[in-house]
């Protein structure tokens, strides 16, 4: 695979060591003289909310084998949020995504690409995404699935709830499946079924007050991820997804769910299996076992500054009006 111009962004010996990106960092403004200024929303011609602020964002996506979703899902991305930067994390897909990367890379500056060796897992790739958005000072860090089951669409809505009246309001904003509003398509009674069971156990084992502790769409606010010890973050599949949350609520991180329809994959297969699925329970359980036994989440050696000091933990969530037909 051709990789295109390398950056040094101070990752771990790690990441160093193993991984390799596409595509200089575009210029990321002075985090400190933005944090008191609002992020701008407006409304396009569908009505739909749509972000035009011209800076901070970075959005991130794992892949393994996209390559029949991923040039779609990044132009939606790209109409939506055209400021924004783009992530994509490719564990050596054979099909041609990561190639794919490599050329769109050389055709938009806004467009990065980390190469890894092989299948790391979705965790690792989180965490890599997490490091990348924390090293260069973006204000946001959005994540969603590559695979045109989350809308794109739905990204400068979780961004727009991250601040109100230019205040900050929330550290982490999350597309829900399980808030009024919200809902699945296409799945089977058995994913449905564990679905839900697992969101039951983040909440009983994890203290977690979100109704959807298990989705990949969601915003971050990135001063919010430099108080955790990403090097703590141990799972290397789905349940990262509840291990973020559950290290976030440990910080007093404010915690609002904002509706979202989730639809399966028409193209492509899914990467969860059953021997992931069991060892996101293990995981699970032994952080239940953390929580219930008082051992909080190592914090960083040095934690960096805040833009605002968060309350303890809250969680909001919110009817969706207006919620689309499909």
């Amino acid at each position: 695979m051709a990789i295109g111009r390398s950056i040094g962004l101070g990752l771990d010996s790690r990441l160093r060591g193993n991984d390799s990106f596409s595509n200089p960092q575009s210029p990321i403004p002075n985090p400190q003289s933005l944090a008191s200024a609002p992020l701008r929303v407006a409304a396009n011609r569908e009505g739909r909310t749509i972000v035009t602020d011209s800076r901070r964002i970075l959005i991130a996506l794992a892949t393994y084998n996209e390559i029949d979703n991923l040039p779609a899902v990044v132009g939606s991305l790209r109409r939506q949020l055209p400021i924004a930067d783009i992530l994509v994390i490719d564990d050596n897909s054979p099909d041609g995504t990561g190639q794919w990367c490599d050329e769109q890379a050389a055709r938009d500056d806004r467009f990065h690409s980390l190469h890894r060796p092989a299948k790391q897992g979705l965790g690792t790739a989180t965490v890599a995404a997490m490091r990348y958005a924390v090293e260069n000072d973006y204000t946001y860090l959005a994540t969603l699935d590559a695979d045109h089951s989350h809308d794109p669409a739905d990204v400068p809505v979780l961004l727009a709830a991250m601040e109100k009246d230019g205040e900050s309001v929330a550290d982490v904003a999350l597309g829900s499946r399980y808030t009024p509003g919200g809902g699945v398509e296409g799945w089977p009674l058995f994913r449905r079924v564990s679905s839900r069971g697992v969101n039951v156990l983040a909440r009983l084992l994890l203290g977690l007050k979100v109704r959807d502790a298990s989705g990949a769409l969601r915003c971050y606010r990135v001063a919010t991820l430099r108080q955790l010890d990403l090097d703590s973050l141990t799972s290397r599949g789905y349940s990262i997804y509840e291990e973020t949350l559950w290290h976030l609520s440990c910080v007093g991180a404010r915690i609002v769910e904002k509706p979202i329809v989730f639809v399966d994959r028409k193209k492509g297969s899914s990467k969860l299996n059953a021997r992931e699925a069991v060892r996101s329970l293990v995981v699970l359980f032994r952080l239940g076992a953390r929580h219930w036994c008082g051992m909080r989440p190592r914090r960083p050696s040095s934690s960096l500054p805040r833009e605002s000091a968060a309350p303890p933990s809250e969680h909001v969530e919110e009817t969706r009006t207006d919620r689309r037909s499909r």
